[in-house]
């Protein structure tokens, strides 16, 4: 079923979505960069920055740091969706733990509201693809003409319903970024084990420590297939410089979920990349509703 004539919300993420181009269409979801910062050079997440520059930067020890989109790009990017005939606006976006991009886009939705465009603005609570299917959610009950109100309900129930969980090779570049959470109390043993970290709340928290990379992966695989059990999923498996470890898992993976819908298999982007490090693995399980 289409949007009616005069009803068509329009979806905005971030940039730390990730969303794989063959999942969504070129005008379904408007994305909003994050920005990079290497060698004092701020750069666009997705458009002036790759993975592959900041784990390079990462190894050299440079310093890299990211930052929010301003207000004002949001502001843009509201006002050009209005322009265009939308008459709502779904802004859905990473978790107000890990960074202010939901703020700066409740500032900009304020702002708008006083020009008569509605913005309804979800803190997903999530991160890459985890807030990837979030927003695939947004876009598709939005394409079945739903108001931004059901819109915004479906896109907070599948945020609600979806697991993060993420091997690092180490902690260090949490530590340095500020995103460490709980795991702090690690520190003192990070060259002695393998973390694995998860998702609590919108927040990275400590799991298990595991001493070897072969135990902490397998370990990985086996939460995922408990978490996921016989039901429908989306799966992603992301990375930072690990693609031939994520294909192994996703291989495994999908001989072990009889109910993969859709798995997602790809590196994250330079936001993600500079606070996790090279080595990361992460998979998402998102259930399907039925």
């Amino acid at each position: 079923m289409s949007p009616s004539s005069d009803q068509r919300v329009a979806i905005v993420t971030d940039s730390t979505a990730y969303l794989p181009p063959g999942l969504v269409g070129p005008t379904d979801v408007t994305v909003v960069p994050l920005q990079v910062v290497v060698a004092g050079r701020s750069l666009a997440e997705g458009v002036e920055v790759t993975t592959a520059e900041v784990a390079d930067a990462l190894r050299a020890r440079h310093q890299v740091t990211t930052s929010r989109p301003s207000p004002q790009e949001f502001l843009d990017t509201y006002r050009r969706l209005a322009d265009a005939g939308a008459t709502g606006i779904v802004s859905v976006h990473l978790s107000a733990d890990l960074s202010g991009t939901v703020d700066a886009a409740r500032l900009a939705a304020r702002q708008i509201a006083d020009d008569g465009v509605h913005v309804e603005v979800v803190d997903s609570r999530l991160l890459a693809m985890g807030l990837g299917f979030a927003t695939l959610t947004a876009a598709e009950t939005a394409a079945a003409g739903a108001g931004p109100a059901t819109v915004v309900e479906a896109t907070v129930r599948r945020a609600a319903s979806t697991g993060i969980w993420l091997y690092v090779d180490t902690l260090e570049y949490l530590r340095r970024g500020g995103r460490i959470g709980q795991a702090s109390s690690w520190l003192g043993s990070a060259l002695a084990v393998k973390p694995l970290l998860t998702l609590v709340d919108g927040r990275i928290e400590p799991l298990e420590r595991v001493r070897t990379a072969s135990r902490a992966l397998a370990h990985l695989e086996e939460i995922a297939v408990a978490e996921a059990g016989p039901s429908v999923v989306d799966v992603a498996v992301q990375h930072v410089a690990a693609a031939d470890r994520a294909a192994d898992l996703a291989s495994r993976l999908s001989a072990r979920l009889p109910g993969i819908r859709t798995l997602v298999v790809e590196e994250v982007g330079a936001v993600v990349s500079a606070h996790v490090g090279p080595g990361m693995l992460g998979i998402v399980i998102a259930p399907v509703a039925s």
